[in-house]
């Protein structure tokens, strides 16, 4: 596996079969951690049909991880009644470090990302236009350009915590 991109469901906060069908990893709200139909090994390989559909453009070699929530977001003011939680943030980000580890995935930014940032680095895919994510509900502050930054600074310290420098 080459790399991991990050998503949320645009649904409510846990899991549903569904949305297991297209990413191989999801959290909810608690920070509970649920694997999808497909392993992510099933991605090494997208021309079979038997993989996770999580990213148009970009699945080959690619880990989906979806935090669970978002429906009804529309802007930073209106984000809905099934925001991201802190807890299922921090969840997803200690789980990326350990999916890093495990895959020897290096955390930059070609190789963890946002859908929002692989679409705006490959416009003519059908990633092109995705909003996921472009608003932290737990961190307001933190700007949509510089979400997959504070995302990959946050992997880096939960790697560190729990492998060591």
């Amino acid at each position: 596996m080459k790399r991991i991109i990050l998503h949320w469901s645009a649904g409510r906060h846990y899991p549903t079969s569904f949305e297991k069908k297209y990413y191989h990893y999801l959290v909810d709200k608690e920070g509970n951690i649920y694997t999808g139909d497909y392993l992510p090994e099933d991605n090494l390989d997208c021309t079979d049909g038997k993989y996770a559909a999580h990213t148009g453009g970009g699945n080959t070699d690619s880990i989906g991880v979806c935090m669970c929530g978002m429906y009804g977001f529309k802007n930073s003011k209106e984000i809905g009644g099934f925001p991201i939680s802190k807890v299922q943030f921090e969840s997803c980000m200690n789980f990326c470090a350990k999916l890093c580890q495990k895959y020897s995935i290096k955390v930059c930014p070609s190789s963890v990302m946002t859908h929002y940032e692989f679409g705006q680095a490959n416009p003519k895919s059908t990633s092109f236009g995705k909003i996921d994510i472009t608003y932290l509900p737990p961190y307001p502050w933190v700007g949509k350009d510089d979400i997959g930054s504070f995302i990959r600074t946050k992997i880096r310290w939960y790697k560190v915590k729990n492998f060591g420098g």
